[in-house]
């Protein structure tokens, strides 16, 4: 919206005049439902502030408007308020509705005749929106006569409008058209741009075009979810425009803040205590280039980005980076991913998969060894994705499996066994248990087409020992067996031995899966020396090796870990 504008929140009771609904737009049509919704927000908020969607307005005369968007809603604040007048009599109501086509209306809403209600559609929905406020305010719970003085006082003091009156030589029809295609109501971030392009507000027109010009090159710039999942864990699904999460973060608007214009007040505040909106705005050109500043640099995007994946507030590093140099800042993101962690290298080594309050534990350390190595090679351009990794579901993959779970319909034991089968014959040309290796896929394809859950599990773990290295399990759910992949590409893995998901990943990462670059060097065998290589199972030297990646004397995490307690 770019028409010259005055925008202002209006208390309920402060809205007087005349409101003039030209033809173009339909009757009234909310149902009962939607005026009790209404009605139930308002008290359950109580002594809290509560602002209704925009009204857009056009001056006539010196009290007379018209109603270009916001007929439904004002309509049933007239309704309810004529309802509370009719119980005490000292409440005010200072505005009336006419209407370009449809006169008798007008006079419908002044009587709410009883009888006049079936005559036409808009009075059928009139007088059952009268009704429902009737209904509302007699609940037996309550005294009527209280429930009105509340309300009455809550619109006089924290229920308010967007009261957005735009130039007198807008184009109406036009406007209202934009307004309501697709039903989508005026944001946050609408409704602040039109804080810059207001006719008050002493901006240059020539400066509101580079303001718009601007903004747009933002918008255009948040629209690389690169930088999008950079900034934010939310969905930009969740943003009409995505120039609005700036803005939120400015505000320091919290996700469960429940104000809905909350981020749209924190500017009217900002801009009455600048005394300027210029100055507001070069505010907002300066923060936005310092987030885009930290995300070309990467070192500052890849802890950054860390912190903000693992649930650390963007607006309260941006707060704790003031005043900083460049390598205070970079220490101080250090120290804020050790304080995340809260982890000593002998804490790492206790973490246990069965452990439920380890398993996020686990996930922070995994990621943090992807971050920390893409970050830390050399001569390379390439930035750890952010935005792969906000946009799946994250679980751990035992590098090693655990057990059978989960396998008890017929076709998953089928599955599984002709996938191991392949293993099996591969590990039969190297061993020098080839005979009883032989024998068993021979079983295998004796029993294939009508398995028995009896048969199967005798065959798995018989298949399970050939395929693991001959020790105890204990590691199995320690952090040296664990890897991250996404919920999607888990499920395929699941419960299927190492030499089984090596070959997997490998024809996942073929066609294009995103795999972490940590979980594609375990089952590649990248930590492992050459000398002590074995492609069928995870052993004891690979698991030495991971951990050592990780935690060992030059693991990419040891920097971010606590000194360990004397």
């Amino acid at each position: 919206m770019i028409e010259q504008a005055v925008l202002e929140p209006k208390l309920v009771n402060k809205i007087k005049g005349k409101f003039y609904i030209p033809a173009y737009q339909r009757g009234y049509r909310w149902e009962k439902e939607h005026v009790q919704m209404l009605l139930n927000d308002i008290w359950e908020n109580k002594d809290q502030n509560y602002s209704l969607q925009p009204v857009v307005v056009k001056k006539i005369d010196d009290d007379t408007y018209e109603l270009i968007d916001g007929q439904q809603r004002t309509t049933t604040l007239y309704l309810i308020l004529k309802y509370m007048k009719q119980v005490l009599p000292f409440i005010e109501l200072n505005f009336s509705l006419t209407y370009e086509t449809r006169k008798k209306s007008e006079t419908f809403l002044e009587t709410l005749d009883e009888s006049l209600k079936d005559d036409n559609i808009d009075f059928h929905h009139i007088y059952n929106a009268y009704l429902a406020i009737e209904e509302w305010f007699n609940d037996e719970r309550e005294d009527k006569n209280l429930r009105v003085i509340n309300l009455y006082k809550y619109f006089g003091e924290r229920v308010k409008v967007i009261w957005y009156e735009v130039d007198n030589k807008a184009d109406s029809t036009n406007l209202f058209t934009r307004l309501n295609i697709g039903k989508i109501p005026l944001t946050n971030a609408e409704l602040v741009k039109a804080l810059f392009l207001s006719k008050d507000n002493g901006i240059t027109y020539e400066k509101q075009l580079e303001i718009s010009t601007t903004w747009d090159s933002i918008e255009k710039d948040l629209q690389d979810n690169k930088l999008w999942y950079f900034l934010t864990n939310q969905s930009p699904k969740k943003f009409a425009t995505r120039i609005e999460l700036i803005f939120n973060l400015m505000a320091k608007k919290k996700i469960e803040e429940k104000e809905t214009f909350f981020t749209f007040y924190y500017f009217i505040k900002q801009i009455k205590s600048e005394g300027s909106s210029l100055n507001v705005w070069e505010n907002i050109q300066s923060y936005f280039l310092i987030l885009k500043e930290w995300f070309e640099k990467r070192t500052i995007y890849h802890k950054v980005g860390y912190l903000v994946a693992i649930g650390k507030s963007l607006e309260e590093i941006i707060t704790e980076s003031q005043g900083k140099t460049k390598r205070q800042f970079e220490n101080g993101l250090d120290q804020a991913i050790k304080d995340k962690l809260s982890l000593t290298r002998s804490d790492v080594l206790e973490l246990s998969y069965e452990n439920s309050k380890d398993k996020s534990k686990i996930e922070r350390l995994l990621l943090l060894h992807n971050v920390e190595t893409i970050r830390s090679l050399r001569d390379t351009s390439q930035f750890y994705s952010f935005n792969n990794h906000k946009r799946n579901k994250w679980s751990l993959e035992h590098i090693h499996a655990q057990q059978s779970v989960g396998l008890n319909k017929k076709e998953d034991q089928q599955e599984w066994l002709r996938l191991h089968r392949l293993s099996l014959e591969n590990l039969a040309s190297k061993s020098n248990q080839s005979k009883i290796i032989n024998a068993l896929i021979s079983e295998i394809d004796a029993n294939l087409e009508n398995i028995t859950k009896v048969v199967f599990d005798d065959i798995f773990h018989r298949v399970f020992d050939l395929l693991s290295e001959n020790e105890d399990r204990s590691y199995i759910d320690a952090i040296s067996n664990m890897a991250l992949l996404s919920t999607a590409n888990n499920a395929a893995l699941n419960n299927a031995t190492f030499d089984v998901k090596r070959n997997k990943v490998i024809e996942m990462d073929k066609k294009g899966a995103y795999i972490p670059i940590c979980t594609k060097r375990v089952f590649f065998k990248y930590y492992t020396d050459s000398k002590d290589h074995q492609l069928q199972f995870w052993g004891a030297k690979d698991r030495e090796a991971y951990l050592d990646s990780m935690i060992g004397e030059n693991g990419n995490l040891l920097n971010y870990l606590k000194a360990e307690e004397a």
